[in-house]
């Protein structure tokens, strides 16, 4: 089946996400940047890859509804608002932090229908593979798991710290959560995306296992 056919499925809000077929799953996956988060209510996977970000996959257990974020800082204390362009762009700025990137994605599957009581997550990343720079990755950790304790949501799995980047494959269909570390070594491009990625948020406003989870 073409990507085509398979993206009248995806939520109209996510059609601007970069979506490929997955011959070996047989089934379409949307792939996420930093910054970016999507849900869905089809049978489309969602996959990341984070060094020292997170990724909260959370899912209506009732619903088979779920959605995954990645997001590279803890917290901000500015007002999205403040930024004065598109929705889209306004979002996405904000949605690099994790208060944030929280917000959205929780509030979006309860405007699809979604019940609180429902949800379950489970959460990766916050790899110490930033050198010469503070723990932005347990900074991360700590902001995620206080996060879902305050607002009630269980943790079913985890993969967290460390000094690995992650490959991550989130089916809210089935909740099944599919990850692969990597060789920190001989992957210096997710070092780079995100240092890269850092330092403009720094400087610009608000706007090889497989474990089987």
């Amino acid at each position: 089946m073409e990507v085509e056919e398979c993206l009248h499925k995806c939520l109209p809000e996510f059609t601007h996400i970069n979506h490929y077929w997955d011959r070996q799953r047989q089934m379409v996956v949307a792939k996420i940047l930093p910054g970016e988060f999507y849900i869905t209510t089809e049978n489309i996977a969602i996959a990341t890859t984070l060094g020292s970000c997170i990724a909260a996959c959370i899912r209506d257990t009732r619903t088979g509804m779920g959605g995954m974020n990645h997001f590279m800082l803890p917290h901000t204390l500015k007002e999205a608002a403040e930024v004065n362009w598109g929705q889209r762009k306004r979002i996405c700025d904000a949605t690099r932090y994790g208060n944030y990137a929280m917000e959205h994605l929780i509030n979006k599957i309860l405007s699809h229908g979604g019940r609180r009581c429902n949800f379950r997550a489970k959460v990766f990343g916050g790899g110490k593979v930033l050198k010469q720079m503070s723990d932005v990755g347990q900074s991360n950790i700590d902001f995620v798991l206080g996060y879902l304790k305050d607002e009630n949501i269980r943790i079913d799995n985890a993969d967290l710290g460390g000094d690995y980047p992650r490959k991550v494959i989130f089916e809210p269909g089935t909740g099944k959560v599919y990850m692969k570390r990597l060789d920190n070594l001989h992957n210096d491009t997710i070092v780079r995306r995100e240092r890269d990625y850092k330092y403009k948020i720094d400087h610009q406003a608000v706007g090889g296992d497989i474990e089987l989870f």
